[in-house]
């Protein structure tokens, strides 16, 4: 069967090692499938703010708001989701503090791992099940936490095995296996420690996690300056005499740029050897996209749309 292409899927894990681009790259995403005109809703799990600064808008709330064009923002809050969840399935009134409950909330959710867990990730498949949105984009927690996160559902059932709660973990863990439904994406760099986390982060999804692998999105690419015998032609001025004839016609200036644009080649091919362990560490059967590095003093919603025509482009789709 063939795979469900990376927005035809209702629910989207975007993680990665922190730095790579992660919360742009989620934005980027919702932000695309918004222009297409599927309603969409994009959640930041560890509500610091860094989705609110990327989408240039106020501090998100639980509460989702409309921040674009058929794209919504919330961030994640464990309280509010056990107060949503007590209204809806238990049918507790809403209270504006639920007090000793949440306390006790506390208490159980530190001796019992999971629990936290399940009420982020059932809220975000609660909303696929309800048909809510078209699609719900998750800017997840990093690659150290992630995997804990994805997998507590199934840490619940094995533990649970009759009653409410068990029928409630069932429901979720349905989507999660659904690779037409659900997938993860993880964004990496060109670099050595992010290939690494991204290859262990893969094996562990699939081992660890019922959620299948929809795509890597490798981010700041850098550009190829020069094609064969642009490079040439570029080598020949890097001599000794070609600089001395160049620094006499336009100033010792040139001499910063041709330095600059060997570095930039240089790091373009060093990177180049990590995109070839990845490839071979994943296999064919994992889409890989690329998206340039941007160069752009800060991530906002221009940023954003560019980011968004980058996979646009990447992934045949009109932007």
């Amino acid at each position: 069967m063939r795979p469900p292409g990376l927005l035809d899927r209702r629910l989207l894990f975007v993680t990665g090692k922190g730095g790579v681009g992660k919360t742009s790259v989620a934005a980027a995403l919702a932000a695309l499938a918004a222009a297409q005109g599927r309603r969409t809703l994009l959640c930041e799990i560890d509500a610091k703010g860094d989705l609110a600064e990327v989408l240039e808008v106020e501090p998100l709330r639980y509460a989702p708001r409309e921040v674009l064009p058929q794209l919504f923002a919330m961030a994640m809050s464990t309280e509010e989701s056990l107060k949503e969840y007590l209204r809806l399935q238990l049918r507790v009134p809403l209270l504006a503090k639920i007090g000793p409950l949440a306390r006790t909330f506390d208490f159980v959710a530190s001796a019992a791992p999971g629990v936290k867990e399940i009420l982020t990730i059932g809220k975000l498949a609660f909303e696929v099940r309800e048909n809510h949105y078209d699609l719900v984009v998750v800017d997840s927690s990093a690659t150290g936490h992630v995997v804990g996160q994805l997998a507590a559902p199934g840490a619940i059932r094995e533990v649970v095995r009759a009653g409410a709660v068990r029928g409630q973990v069932d429901w979720i863990l349905d989507i999660l296996q659904d690779p037409a439904q659900t997938g993860a994406v993880i964004v990496a760099t060109a670099e050595e420690m992010p290939i690494a986390e991204t290859i262990e982060l893969a094996a562990s999804l699939g081992s660890k996690t019922y959620v299948d692998l929809a795509a890597v999105i490798v981010n700041q690419v850098l550009p190829e300056l020069f094609g064969v015998r642009e490079e040439e032609l570029f080598s020949s001025l890097r001599t000794v005499a070609s600089r001395r004839k160049l620094v006499a016609e336009l100033g010792e200036g040139v001499n910063g740029v041709l330095d600059a644009a060997a570095l930039a080649v240089a790091r373009r091919r060093a990177r180049a050897v990590h995109l070839e362990a990845l490839y071979d560490a994943l296999g064919p059967s994992v889409p890989m996209l690329y998206l340039p590095f941007l160069f752009a003093r800060r991530h906002g919603v221009r940023t954003t749309r560019r980011l968004s025509a980058a996979l646009a482009a990447e992934l045949g789709v009109d932007a």
